[in-house]
C-alpha cells in the first residue's frame, strides 16, 4: 500500500510543478510586451510563485553606461506586482509603489553595480500568483 501512496504523491508533485510552470510561461509572455523593440532581454528568467506576503529576491549585475528596462508582472493585468530595487548597501533605488505599481521602469546605470530586486504581490489585487521579472538592455 505504501508504494502506491508514494507514487501518487510523486505524481501530484510533478503535476503541480507543471501547472506552475505553465502559469509562469503565460505571465512571462504577457510581461515581454513591456520590453519593446528598443530593448533586448538579458536572456535570464526571474520567476517565483508567490502567495500572501511572500517576497521573492533576485540578484543581478547592471553594467555602467547601459540603460535597462525592468518589467515586473503577475497575472493578466498590470499593477499586480510590487517591485523594489536595492543597491549592494540595501539603499532603495526604486519602488514602483510610488508610481501606482507601474509594470516597468527604465534605469540608466552610471557605475556597474550588483542590485537586488524584490517582488511581492499587491495583496489588494491578488492573493497568489507567479511573479516574473524581465530585464531588457537598450539597443
Amino acid at each position: 500500500m505504501k508504494p502506491i501512496i508514494t507514487t501518487l504523491m510523486i505524481f501530484a508533485i510533478m503535476l503541480s510543478t507543471q501547472l506552475v510552470k505553465a502559469q509562469c510561461e503565460g505571465v512571462s509572455a504577457a510581461c515581454e510586451k513591456h520590453i519593446m523593440k528598443n530593448f533586448v532581454t538579458d536572456g535570464q528568467s526571474y520567476r517565483a510563485l508567490l502567495s500572501g506576503q511572500d517576497v521573492a529576491e533576485f540578484q543581478t549585475t547592471l553594467f555602467s553606461g547601459n540603460t535597462y528596462r525592468i518589467a515586473a508582472c503577475s497575472g493578466n493585468q498590470d499593477g499586480n506586482l510590487i517591485f523594489r530595487i536595492f543597491d549592494e548597501s540595501k539603499n532603495l533605488l526604486f519602488s514602483n509603489t510610488e508610481f501606482t505599481n507601474a509594470p516597468f521602469w527604465d534605469f540608466h546605470v552610471e557605475n556597474t553595480m550588483l542590485v537586488t530586486i524584490e517582488a511581492m504581490l499587491d495583496e489588494s489585487r491578488s492573493e497568489s500568483g507567479c511573479a516574473v521579472i524581465i530585464i531588457g538592455i537598450k539597443k
